[in-house]
């Protein structure tokens, strides 16, 4: 729900090599040294240099200094901001060459919050670009630039434009980004560049992919297609793995990578391998596991000599030539298994899983698991609140919403995120918790401080969550969302001047909008069966930024799905970042609705904000790489001044995947809250 801030530098090039979170750090440094002395010249450099995590570890401030004296004849030259950064980047490779690089890694990439820089193996690039040249080779657009070559830098150029990304997207989770809103020219000008990363973004975060960092260089790092089938909905025989009623509770609570392991795990102990396995590292580094893996799964193509092999590299082969003969293909080399790269483990046992699982498929197992799964409202219910606390940054990763509120930590988690201090930690228990009482304390706290913040909770206390009962924990997380939301506006100062917003501020906001831009339509409420056509919502797209809606793509009320899909996708590529369904606008789910609308107004305000604030401030000519608002007096597609501008999401990430089916009493209440 936030506009994107980018720090623009004039050679496109050059900005590549960095990504926003870097160029803001450096930018800032650089204009306080030059506030302070007037401008900034070789001299400064060496202290700026060497308080930078990326050479604190392989310079100091008189080596550094020292280098610049050798190549400069005065160091009482200034420098401009392009030309540090020219410097940084010289001093980046000097450092990297001094600490040395991995004999199978070659390929940089940035840290996401810091300067540092970190490698990639050959093999998990290869990986990648295996991944990319099988799924997408047919693609329309990208089939130009496909196969992609592994041993250069093909991949990492295809994916600046954002198009590569957008579509990998749709791979992993079919349908989740329209694709009539990726810019596929073939020649894409800098804001265009920027609307994709965008898109790509925003789509991830709401699909449950860990975004790495933003800009051109960066990668989105999810598991998400890898792992899509380990849960009991979509491979009900997993339900094998679990002796009884608990323990399928706690396989709905795993996450997809402990499935595997655990799913690993109960194979190896059917042939008689004697440890267990708690990673894809060390733990399957000899190979020995693979070996009694595959033998079980696959014993017609099972070879002796493995076992026997004396040399890990030689079993590693021959485990490799096991898993080809039943079909795998062959992602990784020897030494990957040797050396415990834990992405490329994973990505092997992933997929000789989908090859032969070795479950069962008898009748009553699978009855029994498919009667586990939620209705179709909770589970869209559950999807929205359990990305949106994961885009929170709380460092618990959230798997399934209901049973990890549970032991009332991540909830508690969560309100200090969107409440700083508003938990007292001294009275709160962290997981693992054996005792349930203490479960209860957290769960009580989590009641209290709702309360607090004056939430609707009527007759609901600690062991209600404990229990797990999925229409409270619902309306708590519905209210949890809503007054993250309210108070991000609330802090607009500029438009709510400190006083609470309200829903019925948000509804007058877009049926003003709207009308300020000459359209006529106007809805009565969040529940105005109007919506369901979704042309409302791109009016009011198209009123806080008219370049956005494409109104060719746009269908009256043929086929509303492709109108709603088309509103989500044009909101995450403005910079919106939500979570809601197509069937959430053609349904007219109040909540998701009002978090939809309140995310648009959000954008624009912080648009019209940054605008006030530019306008006052006069920055000097020679900072060409100033803070800008890539949504704020959005220019023209063809204008000659862009920049590749790729902003950072924000924290508040309003979504809607919901409904209305909330707890009976409770769920009343909201619905009068609102």
């Amino acid at each position: 729900m936030s506009g994107f801030v980018g720090v623009v530098v004039s050679d496109p090039a050059l900005q590549s090599q960095f990504t926003q979170v870097e160029l803001r750090s450096l930018n800032s440094k650089y204009v306080a040294v030059k506030n302070q002395n007037g401008k900034v010249t070789i001299a400064d450099l060496p202290s700026i240099l060497a308080r930078l995590k990326a050479f604190s570890q392989t310079f100091n401030e008189e080596e550094i200094k020292k280098i610049l004296s050798e190549s400069a004849s005065d160091m009482d030259h200034e420098v401009e901001f392009e030309s540090f950064l020219k410097v940084h980047l010289n001093f980046q490779a000097r450092a990297a060459a001094k600490a040395g690089g991995s004999k199978n890694s070659s390929a940089f990439l940035k840290a996401s919050t810091t300067t540092q820089v970190h490698t990639i193996s050959q093999s998990e690039k290869a990986l990648y670009v295996h991944h990319i040249n099988s799924y997408l080779r047919d693609d329309p657009f990208l089939r130009q630039f496909l196969p992609i070559d592994p041993n250069n830098d093909d991949l990492f150029n295809l994916a600046k434009d954002g198009v590569l990304l957008c579509k990998l997207i749709n791979v992993a989770v079919p349908g989740t980004i329209d694709e009539r809103t990726i810019n596929t020219k073939r020649v894409l000008n800098p804001w265009e560049r920027n609307e994709n990363h965008t898109l790509c973004l925003n789509s991830a975060i709401a699909i449950g992919c860990t975004v790495v960092n933003i800009g051109p260089h960066d990668l989105v790092e999810g598991r998400i297609q890898l792992l899509a089938d380990l849960n009991l909905k979509k491979t009900p025989q997993l339900v094998e793995l679990a002796d009884d009623a608990d323990d399928i509770e706690e396989l709905i609570s795993l996450s997809p990578e402990k499935i595997l392991l655990k799913w690993m795990n109960f194979h190896l102990q059917k042939a008689g391998y004697k440890k267990i396995l708690s990673n894809f590292s060390s733990d399957v580094k000899d190979g020995e596991a693979y070996a009694y893996l595959l033998n079980v799964l696959a014993p017609e193509h099972a070879d002796p000599a493995t076992l026997d092999a004396k040399d890990p590299i030689d079993r590693a082969n021959l485990v490799l030539d096991h898993a080809e003969r039943m079909g795998c293909k062959r992602y990784l080399d020897p030494m990957d298994i040797v050396e415990g790269s834990s992405n490329l483990n994973l990505a092997f046992v992933a997929q000789i899983f989908k090859m032969r699982s070795g479950l069962s498929v008898d009748g009553k197992k699978v009855s029994f698991a498919e009667m586990m799964t939620d209705d179709v409202q909770t589970s869209r219910e559950g999807r929205c609140f359990r990305f949106w606390m994961n885009s929170l940054g709380i460092a618990t990763y959230v798997n399934n919403v209901f049973e990890d509120v549970r032991n009332g930590w991540v909830l508690l988690e969560v309100l200090d995120k969107i409440s700083p201090g508003v938990v007292n930690w001294k009275h709160a228990t962290r997981p693992p918790i054996k005792m349930p009482f203490r479960k209860v304390e957290n769960c009580n706290q989590v009641v209290d401080i709702g309360k607090r913040l004056k939430f609707s909770l009527i007759n609901v206390a600690g062991n209600d969550i404990v229990q797990g009962n999925k229409k409270l924990i619902l309306a708590f997380l519905w209210q949890l969302m809503r007054y993250h939301m309210l108070q991000h506006l609330k802090n607009l100062r500029f438009y709510s001047h400190g006083k609470e917003i309200t829903d019925a501020d948000i509804l007058n906001w877009a049926n003003n909008k709207v009308k300020s831009s000459g359209r006529r339509s106007r809805i009565e409420s969040f529940k105005d069966k109007s919506l369901s056509n979704g042309l409302f919502f791109l009016e009011l797209l198209s009123a806080v930024e008219p370049r956005v809606v494409n109104w060719n793509l746009v269908t009256k009320d043929e086929d509303k799905r492709l109108n709603a899909t088309y509103i989500i996708s044009v909101a995450r590529k403005l910079g919106c970042s939500v979570f809601l369904l197509p069937d959430d606008i053609m349904e007219v789910n109040q909540k998701m609705i009002l978090t939809l609308t309140a995310s648009i107004m959000y954008w624009c305000l912080q648009q019209e904000d940054s605008s006030e604030s530019s306008a006052s401030a006069s920055p000097s000519p020679s900072e060409t790489a100033t803070t800008t608002d890539i949504s704020s007096s959005a220019p023209s597609v063809y204008s000659e001044d862009e920049s590749s501008i790729c902003g950072e999401i924000s924290s508040l990430n309003i979504d809607d995947a919901a409904s209305d089916s909330t707890s009976s009493s409770v769920a009343e209440n909201i619905e009068d809250d609102q």
